[in-house]
């Protein structure tokens, strides 16, 4: 099956593209770097040519008010191109809960790009993830002052990489759903919890108290980054995970 990768140079893009080749597919990686630029519209119509299906794993350059018009755009492009390209099917990269979210900027310019796609005229899938458990660091480095992180009780569900990437990949290569399917890590916690698993593991000096409104997810309800109940759920654990960082 052929498959366009957009955003292959990226986290997520780059593992997708070698899970897709490993899967016998041929793949076109495209990115800005391979002159393949959805703001512009350059490079598409090119990178789309005989695809099958095209997967969106691009992100925005900023999480503030300029994220919505980057997916308004980059979306809008992909669209058209892959309409008249007659390419099979769009597969978008997203995040669990985010119509649960208002007050946050960033999510709600996700959730933009994800009725764009809906109501766009190409068959979907949307993938939904939770938080990557490569990412509870930054989360950590945030709100940190000195010696001490300050974080949020709001709950998140971490999810390994790799599982979300399997996910992209069953979605790419099989019929589109025209709906949402979520995927998420096997356990849930309260971040400032995560935040002292992270830190017996992996120890530096500081410490993490409990601050409601710290960072972007004090602005999160409590439970609305939970994946809901019909959610694949990964493999692997964030204490697996940790470990394995640890010792790579």
């Amino acid at each position: 099956m052929k498959i366009a990768v957009i955003g292959a140079g990226g986290f997520v893009g780059s593992r997708l593209v070698k899970k897709l080749q490993s899967e016998g597919h041929e793949v076109g990686a495209h990115d800005r770097s391979t002159g393949v630029d959805l703001m512009t519209g350059e490079g598409v119509p090119e990178a789309l040519a005989g695809a099958e299906a095209v997967v969106n794993t691009i992100d925005a350059p900023s999480f503030d008010e300029d994220a919505a018009p980057f997916f308004r755009t980059t979306t809008q492009t992909l669209l058209r191109a892959a309409d008249e390209a007659r390419v099979g099917k769009v597969v978008l990269l997203s995040i669990v809960g985010i119509d649960q979210v208002p007050d946050v900027a960033y999510y709600r310019a996700k959730l933009e790009q994800e009725r764009l796609v809906e109501a766009g005229p190409v068959p979907y899938t949307i993938v939904r993830a939770t938080q990557f458990m490569d990412f509870v660091e930054p989360i950590m480095s945030w709100t940190t002052s000195g010696d001490t992180v300050r974080l949020p009780t709001t709950r998140l569900q971490p999810v390994a990489v790799e599982d979300v990437v399997g996910t992209l990949a069953e979605a790419a290569a099989t019929p589109p759903r025209n709906g949402i399917v979520n995927v998420a890590g096997p356990d849930v916690f309260a971040l400032d919890d995560l935040g002292r698993l992270t830190l017996r593991v992996h120890p530096d000096g500081r410490e993490v108290t409990v601050d409601e409104n710290a960072g972007l997810f004090g602005q999160v309800p409590h439970d609305a980054i939970v994946a809901p109940p019909d959610a694949h759920l990964g493999t692997t654990s964030y204490e697996q995970w940790l470990q394995r960082s640890h010792h790579a």
